[in-house]
């Protein structure tokens, strides 16, 4: 599918919510339809139910004796206790849906809710790492990075020993290793053989998987890591072993890659279906509408292959970040252009505490009321067929001597045969003018009526103006049009 919606949820957190709010114990097996419903009619076209695998108690132990993750606990959760706390969802001690969460049998409810209202379901895959207490550490020890006694004895942080071995801590190149899990070798060619067969158990259950930190297991990046720990270098790459061997059975599972540093171009040439874009991210955060414009410049063919978004579990709360004016605006931004867009459990509630991966319960939090009609309205415009099917442009918008603020105005078009929408957006903190090039040739003497869908007003223009002289906009700060017609 191109340019598909996708929601991800915080998967036992939600169903706390829902054991909450029905007074009743709910778990995959028994999600009231209702729910079901409300979350296909803001029509998302796949749900990411995040952290449904077995987490280890290993994992969890070294959690609660680590003193920065019970401080995120309790920075988010008010009264938290380690009660509270169920392990991280990405210290997978085997591939099988927590019996806590419902088990084999929810997940397959869960499938069947969401097929029978045209969705799919998208679930993690952790290529770089599992718990300490994963059946691999005992039944097969050559899949993973080893040391010997002595690096145990001088970087204990680094190493810890199991069943007889030392066994490296999973890390990234930049930062220290992550305490609760241990670091597969990405060039064991046994290690590959047993991806490809987890995945194929996982592509049963579901119709993709966001792979965490997927370019750790690039040639390039491995052997920077871990150097000769790793052994020779494969001539292949990871990706391109296991991802054409899960669609020669699988044709349609989707691959997603949480991807950082620049790499979402390599990856997608190892087979990715979609990319994390981290860049536009940091750049709807950090930047002005001029960096986000050259970003907008790519290629359709890298662009269609991106995931947008302003918030995941990873990332602070969006709402936390920006002010609902210059936030609305952002998510304007990121839902309008080409590629998969993906919005975060909480995001559209404007909630802004951000739930460590550890936590089972919800944090109390009120919602934004106007910020989640705003955000009503705009799924209901971007889960149409134009902005699937469409044919997306970026437009100029120029402005004339003496008009600086044309540099913080972006535009861009969606075309069908029987069907338009131009968006613009002034992505900046003061009033914007400028004249956006109209992307269509038309008959001159016919009008244009213009319906701005999210500020319900109306324009009437000639197509002869359009043409000569562009649209005329005049926007506040961080205000935009949502034209469709």
């Amino acid at each position: 599918m191109k340019n598909p919606l996708i929601l991800e949820i915080n998967t036992w957190v939600w169903l706390s919510e829902l054991t909450i709010k029905y007074d009743q114990a709910v778990t995959l097996v028994n999600v009231p339809a209702l729910e079901w419903d409300e979350i296909a009619q803001q029509g998302f076209d796949y749900l990411w139910l995040m952290g449904v695998w077995k987490r280890s108690p290993a994992g969890l132990e070294i959690a609660l004796q680590h003193p920065d993750i019970i401080h995120a606990c309790q920075m988010a959760l008010p009264g938290f206790t380690p009660m509270d706390m169920v392990g991280s969802a990405y210290c997978i001690q085997d591939y099988t849906i927590d019996q806590m969460l419902g088990g084999q049998e929810g997940i397959l409810k869960a499938r069947t809710e969401l097929k029978a209202r045209g969705m799919g379901l998208i679930l993690d895959f952790v290529p770089n790492h599992v718990a300490p207490d994963h059946p691999w550490t005992r039944e097969h020890p050559d899949y993973f990075i080893q040391g010997m006694e002595n690096d145990l004895l001088q970087t204990p942080d680094d190493f810890i020993p199991i069943n007889g071995r030392v066994i490296a801590r999973a890390r990234d190149p930049f930062f220290p290793p992550w305490p609760d899990v241990v670091q597969l070798n990405a060039f064991s060619g046994e290690l590959r053989k047993a991806s490809v067969k987890t995945l194929l158990a996982i592509a049963s259950l579901c119709d993709g998987v966001r792979c965490d930190m997927a370019m750790l297991m690039t040639n390039r990046i491995f052997e920077q890591t871990w150097g000769n720990k790793a052994g020779p270098k494969p001539t292949s790459e990871f990706w391109m072993e296991i991802i054409p061997e899960v669609k020669k059975m699988f044709p349609a599972f989707l691959f997603i890659a949480e991807v950082y540093w620049e790499m979402e171009w390599e990856l997608q040439q190892q087979g990715f279906d979609f990319c994390y874009d981290k860049r536009l991210y940091d750049r709807l955060l950090h930047d002005t509408a001029e960096s986000i414009r050259l970003h907008a410049l790519a290629g359709l063919d890298y662009q269609e292959k991106l995931m947008r978004f302003i918030e995941n579990h990873d990332e602070l709360r969006i709402s936390s970040q920006l002010e609902v004016p210059r936030h609305s605006a952002a998510a304007v931004i990121f839902a309008t252009l080409p590629g998969a867009r993906m919005f975060h459990h909480g995001q559209q509630e404007g909630y802004q505490t951000r739930i460590p991966v550890f936590l089972a319960k919800p944090v109390p939090e009120i919602r934004n009321h106007d910020l989640q009609e705003f955000y009503r309205n705009l799924l209901h415009l971007i889960s149409q067929t134009l902005f699937h099917k469409g044919e997306w442009a970026l437009c100029a918008v120029n402005g004339w001597p003496g008009n600086d603020t044309v540099r913080n105005l972006l535009a861009w078009s969606w075309s069908l045969p029987d069907r338009r929408a131009l968006v613009v957006i002034n992505y900046s903190g003061m009033q914007a003018q400028g004249l956006v090039s109209w992307p269509w040739a038309d008959d001159p003497g016919k009008e244009v009526i213009l319906s701005d869908e999210l500020h319900d007003t109306t324009y009437l223009r000639s197509n002869k103006e359009l043409t000569d002289f562009g649209l005329y906009v005049d926007l506040n700060a961080w205000n935009y049009h949502f034209f469709i017609f």
